[in-house]
């Protein structure tokens, strides 16, 4: 058979296709059993190596810690004692030999007498310093591996070293005397596998019917020439949406090259509408599509509706002849084209306005030479509409074509009268044709005037198409021919229909979407904070950049947020966080976070029990919203908390899963604070450390989310490097300058991400603001604190306050010294408002209550209440802090005007 096809004959010409699949598998077989012994071989060399320092170096060590080795070691003679006993140890244990060293390296033991008393070849260091050491060599007895291991004394230090070693051939032996049993156990793999190779042959043997090389090949040849003589397209496409087969028609009929046998259908260069077709797999019967100046029709069925491989099989055949019979098939070409850019071109955003102005400018440059769309006002605002038709006040939002025209401008509000065929159109949700306006049919009614400058700049046809969906009229398209002189008609007519229709679901959905984005941009702004909070512990400048529309989630609403927390004790609390994901749920969680840490703040906590209970806040949520069966919990947060002091000049930070601060000294110097990183909020399970950092005064801290650093076109790190050299770069900057300085330098155009950004800048309060006075634990001292507060108010000019101050503080320290430890420490700041601290060791907080007639105690702290106006607790480290403030007479500032 082969001869008669003109190819010289197999050497294996008499054997069958399933014969030599079968000589194949047993070749790969016996391949693949040499390499797994060969394995095995290697992996028996690597075992004994690692036996033999297992060996070595259990034996050192039991014989360095067998009983009597310290008193042997300082016998007169050690060899006398240990020799025999190292002998015997060695016989026992199988090594090679065990030697007693003492620390300088010389032998006390050797299975060769004549070498004891000279020196150990081997590294003896890691011995010396305590450690077990073991070494492969190659010494007189062949290939070893040798373990060091020192000898403690009492007073746990090296008092000598035992050395114990083994050859590795001792211990290969072991492993290659189970040779045998494995080469047993491969051939018996061999003689299995050999088997089912041979099931398997047999198997394809009947799949062949037996047949043989040359007749397999005398079947594809008669199928190749039979698929290429046709006069009909044969297409086969695979699963994955490669082309598997195309025959010669085929080509032709698509253009295609000789070499595209694997390439994705959608980069065969093919028309949209057949690109599409073909690569869906959709099962059609004669569907006519174009085909550069052809008409195709197609026929597609799947291959694997009998079991058969994945994909499918199109057969085209050219239909162009049927031009010449429907007469109009280049009219409706030319119509499917255009719908089909319609919909790539129209609807592009999910935006009102720019949907409308797609809609305009597709028609104007295809369809019309002018376009316009006007919209219900309450569309606009994203709201559903309540009344459309005749009577609802309509705005002008897109209007598209060259050349001068009276028509409307944009923004116009338009209301059309209710007799007009405009009018009665909208009313029934009917296109309207006006094919000769110069007929005067009533549509001049709407504005005579317009109307006759309209007919005076030529426009001379006119159809009109509400833009309808989902049974509500949203506004009316307008199309106007004038330099083309041929009149709309009703195929024109049908086909406006069509192309506003599918405009009309785009509106409606970006209608609907900006509905949607308006709630939720309206409940991130309410939770975000709006004014900066009065403090004067840093200068702070903060911005927000929501991603954009279309990239981001829900038109740019996420989760990020921030926030600045002014805290008793001239302190204040930076706050920046990121909840996962945007849209509703992702604010509305943001604002419960936010809500969570302004609640936890006010109980004046530390940075990391705060994000220690914020952790368990947010996992609480998750809980419950699992339990509910909702998916409304939080699907991740991060956070990082910091409080910075200004009297003392310390900020301390804690962080849940969020990106390190930077902080930037006044000399320029920029660098990321090493916040100790706890994991990301509700994941628990680890605990949250604070670091504190003393930033001298003009000194920056600036907190930011990752939308900031993060960003297709560069890693994070790049990011990170990127704004920490920003920031370096502008040493003498505030911070307004720097927040715009910094989302210049890394945000682009479209942000992807949200991006919450604070820059704070520290101030240190003056040391003529803040006075401390140590008060020991004697009723008797109170009189002095009063008498040192009332002096320094009266330096402040604020001899008004000296009597309630020194009520407040009588108070307070007499209530430490009755019933608190020692030391007591009184301090008073001047800030923005009057602020009075005493600190002592006890973790007991005052409660405030209301004292009965008889009771002779309980209404100091009442007083105290009264007088000052904000007062509470805060624990320390060592004790607790009771603080009060009073407002500052005429709400002067420190430090004067220019403070």
């Amino acid at each position: 058979m082969a001869a008669r096809y003109g190819r010289p004959r197999s050497v294996l010409r008499m054997r069958t296709v399933a014969g030599q699949v079968f000589l194949l598998q047993v070749a790969i077989v016996v391949l693949l059993v040499a390499a797994a012994m060969a394995a095995l071989v290697f992996q028996s060399r690597a075992g004994s190596e690692r036996e033999a320092r297992n060996r070595s170096v259990a034996v050192a060590e039991t014989f360095a810690n067998s009983p009597g080795m310290e008193e042997a070691l300082q016998s007169p003679d050690p060899t006398a004692v240990l020799q025999p006993k190292a002998e015997a140890a060695r016989e026992r244990s199988g090594v090679d030999f065990i030697v007693v060293l003492n620390t300088d390296g010389i032998r006390y033991t050797h299975p060769l007498p004549d070498r004891i008393g000279k020196k150990f070849v081997g590294d003896l260091s890691h011995a010396r310093n305590g450690e077990v050491f073991t070494e492969k060599i190659t010494g007189t007895i062949g290939p070893l591996v040798q373990a060091v291991v020192p000898i403690f004394g009492r007073d746990g230090k090296v008092i000598g070293m035992v050395s114990a070693g083994i050859t590795i051939e001792r211990v290969s032996g072991v492993v290659e005397a189970q040779f045998p049993l494995l080469f047993g156990v491969t051939g018996g793999v061999l003689l299995l596998t050999t088997g089912g190779t041979a099931l398997v042959s047999r198997r394809l043997r009947r799949q062949t019917h037996g047949l043989g090389p040359a007749e397999m090949t005398r079947m594809y040849e008669h199928h190749d020439a039979v698929l290429h003589a046709v006069r009909e397209g044969v297409i086969i496409v695979g699963g994955d949406g490669r082309l598997l087969l195309a025959n010669d028609e085929a080509r032709r009929l698509l253009g295609l090259p000789m070499d595209v046998d694997g390439s994705p259908v959608t980069e065969l260069g093919l028309d949209p509408l057949a690109a599409r077709l073909l690569s869906s797999g959709k099962i059609v019967t004669d569907e006519v599509i174009p085909v550069g100046d052809r008409l195709v029709a197609v026929s597609q069925r799947s291959t694997d509706q009998h079991g058969g491989p994945p994909g499918s099989v199109a057969t085209l055949r050219d239909t162009t002849e049927l031009q010449t019979l429907a007469g109009r098939a280049d009219v409706a070409r030319g119509r499917l084209k255009l719908l089909y850019d319609a919909g790539t071109e129209i609807g592009t955003t999910l935006d009102v306005v720019r949907t409308c102005e797609e809609l305009a400018r597709f028609a104007a440059s295809r369809f019309a030479d002018f376009a316009t769309v006007d919209l219900a006002e309450t569309v606009l605002r994203g709201e559903e509409p309540t009344a459309t038709g005749a009577d609802t006040n309509m705005r002008r939002t897109a209007f598209s074509g060259s050349g001068d025209t009276a028509l409307y401008p944009l923004g116009h509000v338009i209301r059309f009268v209710p007799t007009t065929p405009m009018g009665t159109g909208l009313r029934k949700g009917e296109a309207v044709l006006q094919a000769d306006l110069s007929a005067l049919a009533g549509w001049q009614e709407q504005d005579p005037d317009r109307a006759r400058m309209l007919l005076e700049h030529g426009v001379h046809s006119m159809i009109a198409v509400p833009l309808r969906a989902r049974g509500v009229i949203l506004g009316v398209a307008l199309f106007w021919r004038a330099s083309n002189p041929e009149p709309f008609e009703e195929e024109d007519l049908s086909l406006a229909e069509e192309l506003v229709a599918r405009a009309a679901v785009s509106v409606d959905n970006a209608r609907r979407y900006t509905r949607e984005h308006t709630m939720a941009v309206t409940l991130q702004r309410s939770l975000l904070p709006r004014v900066l909070p009065e403090q004067s512990a840093l200068d702070v400048a903060y911005r927000y950049r929501p991603a954009q529309a279309g990239l981001g989630g829900l038109g740019g609403v996420g989760g990020d947020w921030f926030d600045i927390i002014p805290l008793p004790g001239a302190r204040v609390a930076l706050v920046v966080g990121d909840v996962v994901g945007h849209g509703l749920h992702a604010a509305a969680t943001m604002g419960r976070l936010r809500t969570a840490v302004h609640n936890f703040s006010s109980l004046d906590l530390p940075p990391d029990e705060l994000m220690f209970h914020l952790d368990e806040l947010v996992a609480r949520i998750d809980q419950d919203e699992s339990e509910d069966g909702g998916d409304a919990g939080v699907t991740g947060a991060t956070c990082i908390y910091a409080i910075y002091d200004a009297v003392s000049g310390i900020c301390s930070m804690a962080r849940a899963g969020h990106l390190q601060p930077v902080v930037v000294h006044p000399d320029g110097t920029a660098e990321f604070a090493d916040v100790p990183g706890g994991p990301p909020l509700g994941l628990g399970g680890l605990p949250f450390e604070t670091l504190e950092l003393r930033l001298p005064e003009g000194s920056r801290l600036v907190l930011y989310t990752d939308g900031l650093v993060e960003d297709r076109e560069r890693e994070i790190d790049e990011g990170l490097e990127l704004l920490r050299r920003t920031l370096a770069d502008h040493p003498g900057q505030g911070p307004e300058e720097t927040c715009e300085t910094v989302l210049g330098a890394l945000v682009p155009k479209r942000p992807r991400d949200d991006i919450a950004l604070i820059v704070g800048r520290t101030r240190v309060l003056a040391s003529d603001q803040v006075a401390e006075w140590e008060v020991p634990s004697d009723p008797a001292a109170v009189a002095g604190v009063r008498a040192a507060v009332a002096e320094r108010l009266t330096e402040w000019g604020l001899e008004e306050d000296a009597f309630t101050t020194e009520l407040i503080l009588s108070e307070l320290v007499t209530n430490a010294i009755r019933y608190a430890a020692g030391p007591i420490l009184v301090r008073i700041i001047r800030d923005r408002a009057l602020i009075c601290e005493v600190s002592d060791r006890s973790s007991t907080s005052p409660h405030l209550r209301q004292a009965a007639i008889t009771d002779e105690g309980g209404r100091g702290l009442f007083l105290v209440a009264q007088f000052a106006e904000r007062w509470g607790t805060r624990y320390t480290a060592d004790g607790k802090v009771i603080w009060t403030e009073q407002p500052l007479p005429g709400g002067q500032l420190p430090g004067g005007p220019g403070f």
